[in-house]
């Protein structure tokens, strides 16, 4: 064969190996979220929304160009009712992302909560959203599920949720709890996803009869575990962002600011 025929061998066996590895590697390697928007029924869900937040639309004008409803709450005051609802304000679309722009103005931290897909909601069904967030003390997100009766006897179901500066938590308010004696809410016990959102990340709540999953880019992170206690109205998929649970006029710091940013949302409905 001769010396540079054996040498071209060797390099062409390196390069086949290492082909090889990486097939195989990426064969195996399980539920990397993809940054692509899924299209279409999955089975046992149909689709029934889908944004990828094509149209730009200035800081102020989200709701001329993705309808009132993607502008959400209006001068009203955040659950701990330090933050204000300005979503004017807060929310743009750029570079093909939903961009939420928290911060303080006038002595008030400025928040927005959306509702892609309209107030009419759906029973049971399923919500991926791929988003990041940066850190920012003080603020919090709630990306939620809401009766549409607006009745807290009906539930709640919530995921992700917590403070942007550290994990999420899912949780599922149990319906008729605050008539048989103190608010309770399943699972009792916190379970969080494996990282923060300073990352790209897709989280999904899959919501059916008598079950609620909570899923971190494709890995089951927490499920409830009373049926009985499961929401069974209809709900609406509320993208919330507030000041953080017993925030008061020192929190956040009125120079805490920052973006949160959401690549796609898609809402299906529940297809056994």
């Amino acid at each position: 064969m001769g010396r540079k025929g054996v040498l071209l061998a060797r390099v062409l066996s390196v390069l086949l190996a290492t082909a090889l590895m990486i097939a195989v590697a990426i064969l195996i390697t399980p539920d990397v979220p993809a940054g692509r928007m899924p299209v279409g029924d999955i089975q046992g869900w149909k689709q029934t929304g889908a944004q990828d937040f094509k149209e730009p639309a200035e800081r102020g004008s989200v709701g001329d160009v993705y309808g009132p409803d993607m502008r959400g709450y209006h001068d009203l005051r955040d659950t701990s009712g330090q933050g204000v609802y300005t979503p004017d304000s807060v929310l743009s679309v750029k570079n093909g992302k939903l961009d939420f722009f928290l911060h303080s103005k006038g002595g008030k931290p400025r928040v927005a909560s959306v509702v892609p897909f309209g107030y009419a909601g759906q029973t049971y069904g399923r919500y991926s959203i791929r988003f990041r967030a940066d850190s920012m003390p003080g603020y919090k997100i709630a990306f939620l599920l809401w009766p549409t009766s607006d009745d807290w006897l009906d539930g709640e179901i919530d995921w992700p949720e917590g403070e942007l500066n550290g994990p999420f938590y899912g949780v599922s308010a149990i319906k008729d709890s605050p008539l048989k004696g103190r608010d309770r809410f399943d699972p009792v016990t916190r379970n969080t996803s494996p990282t923060d959102a300073a990352d790209w990340h897709v989280a999904t709540t899959e919501w059916t009869p008598g079950k609620v999953k909570w899923f971190w880019d494709g890995g089951l992170v927490g499920e409830t575990t009373m049926p009985e206690g499961v929401p069974d109205k209809a709900m609406r998929w509320t993208l919330q962002s507030e000041t953080k649970d017993g925030a008061d006029a020192t929190t956040p710091a009125p120079g805490t600011s920052g973006h949160i940013e959401v690549d796609w949302v898609v809402q299906y409905a529940y297809a056994p």
